[in-house]
This record gives C-alpha cells, structure tokens and sequence, in this order.
C-alpha cells in the first residue's frame, strides 16, 4: 500500500510518477486512485498523516514531508530525498516570524507571548529546548494573518518569502528545513519482496527528479577537434563516442545541466560541430 499526498503535491506528485513510468489516475472526490501496476495500491491523504500511517503499517510507503514525520515523531525508515513542490524544487522552512515592527530581534524575547502554528509539537520542543516559555496554539490556515492582532509570533513554512514580506512579516529564526521524503514501514523494508519494490519506486522517482534539469545533446565533431572539445567543455562529461562513415568526423552523445546549453552550443559551433540536437530526458539513472 502507497501513501500520497492529498492537497497542494497531489498533482506534482502525479506528475512526478507519471515521469517515472506510473500511471496514477483519481476523480475529482476520489482518494482511492487507479495506478496502472497490479502491484501498487494506492491512497492520497493529507502530507500531515502519511508517517502515521506508514509507522503503523497501514502503509507500506508514502511520500511526506520530513516536517511531519518530525511533527508525528514517526519511527520509519526514510529511503530517500524527493525535493519538488508545487511551484520550485528547493527545500521550504519552518520559521519563527514577527511584525516588520515589531521590537524582537531573537526567540528569547518571545517568552510569555503567545504563538500560533500548523507544527505545534515542533515549535513547543524548539521552545522548550532554549527554555523559553511561551503558549502554542494550533492553527487552521491563514498563518500569517494573525499577527500582531491575535499571537504574538507565528511559525509558518516558506519557500521563497514573498508571502511573508506581503503581510510585512520578519523572520527571526529557522527551526526546520524541509522536502518530500519517500519513507517506509520498518517492517515492509525488512520484507525483502516489499523492500525490492519501494527500491525500485525510489529509484525511478530520483531518475525522474534528476531528469528535470538535465537534457541530451548529440553532434557531429571533426575528429582532429575532439580532444580539444573535452578539455574545454568539462560539462560534457563522459560522452559516448561513435565512428562515422566518414574518418574524420564522429559522433558524440552526452547528458549536461540545461542552464548550460546556452553557454556551450556556441563554443561547440566553433570548434565545427555540426547537427547539434537537444532533446528533453524523462529519467536519469546513474
């Protein structure tokens, strides 16, 4: 049994299997999806509750936050890392914010005040951890309106900060970093059958993350320019190489970070390549 995120990552994560070779289809009220893999059952439930479930064995895997397996305290085994979102792919934090006007400067100031949060149990061992006594409340959304009329100080989650800078908020400190984890049942991971399958997922998800900022390249090359075109273009690491019915020319194949390609195709035109290709990859592998 899978575990998927309901809410802001449901379609992220659907596309994200989609790229690693996983069908997962829902209606719109459905959270029992249809994945076309006899082997894989799947549910989509909130982020906040997939640990849970997958610490008690109802799940076998699931993709979460690592904030929420440190929220739930979640005993499980965390395969690997899955940074993407719904809007970039760097990891969010958890952090403590004020009023831009506000006077405090550091947590300690904070003490006796009043602070509102989604990550309740976080931010009272955060707290408690300096010895600082404040009052936690729970809350339902809306964050970062509270402040300075209801609490004191919230404890949001931000990707970029904008949000924050729009309700004229100051962050006074970070408590957590956090991306999508794919985790399992300690358990399931020591079944060596369910443990062959979550590798496998694992596997195809990572080639699928690390595909998204990559690309392919092939060309033509003069032969005599070969040696030349590897030591000055380092990105094109380990190409393949292949004859061509002509001697003096070859062909070349290689993978390289897309940011770049508007940097090299020009050097690779001067060195005499020819027929230069680029062309989107779904999977990376190594």
């Amino acid at each position: 049994m899978l575990g998927l995120p309901k809410g802001s990552l449901e379609e992220s994560t659907k596309n994200l299997f989609a790229k690693a070779g996983w069908k997962i289809s829902t209606s719109s009220r459905s959270y029992k999806p249809s994945i076309d893999d006899p082997e894989l059952d799947g549910r989509f439930i909130r982020a906040q509750e997939v640990s849970r479930y997958v610490e008690q064995g109802f799940f076998d895997c699931g993709l979460t936050g690592y904030d929420w397996i440190r929220e739930n305290e979640s005993d499980v085994v965390e395969v690997c890392d899955l940074i993407y979102s719904k809007v970039s792919s760097v990891k969010s934090r958890w952090v403590l914010c004020v009023p831009e006007a506000s006077a405090v400067t550091k947590p300690e100031q904070l003490a006796g005040k009043r602070i509102s949060t989604e990550l309740v149990g976080t931010v009272r061992r955060y707290f408690a951890a300096k010895n600082i006594p404040v009052e936690v409340e729970f809350s339902w959304g809306a964050t970062e309106v509270k402040v300075p009329d209801l609490v004191d100080a919230i404890v949001d989650i931000t990707e970029t900060g904008s949000s924050l800078r729009a309700n004229k908020l100051r962050i006074v400190d970070t408590l957590l970093e956090t991306n999508t984890k794919f985790i399992a049942n300690k358990s399931s991971w020591a079944n060596p059958a369910k443990r062959r399958k979550i590798e496998t997922i694992a596997m195809m998800l990572q080639g699928a993350l690390e595909a998204e900022s990559k690309v392919g390249l092939k060309m033509n090359l003069p032969k005599a320019n070969l040696d030349t075109m590897l030591q000055t273009l380092p990105a094109l690491r380990n190409p393949t190489i292949s004859p061509l019915s002509s001697p003096d020319w070859v062909a070349l194949e290689t993978i390289t970070d897309e940011r770049i390609v508007r940097e090299i195709v020009p050097q690779l035109k001067q060195l005499g390549a020819e027929g230069i290709v680029e062309y989107p990859l779904n999977k990376v592998i190594y």
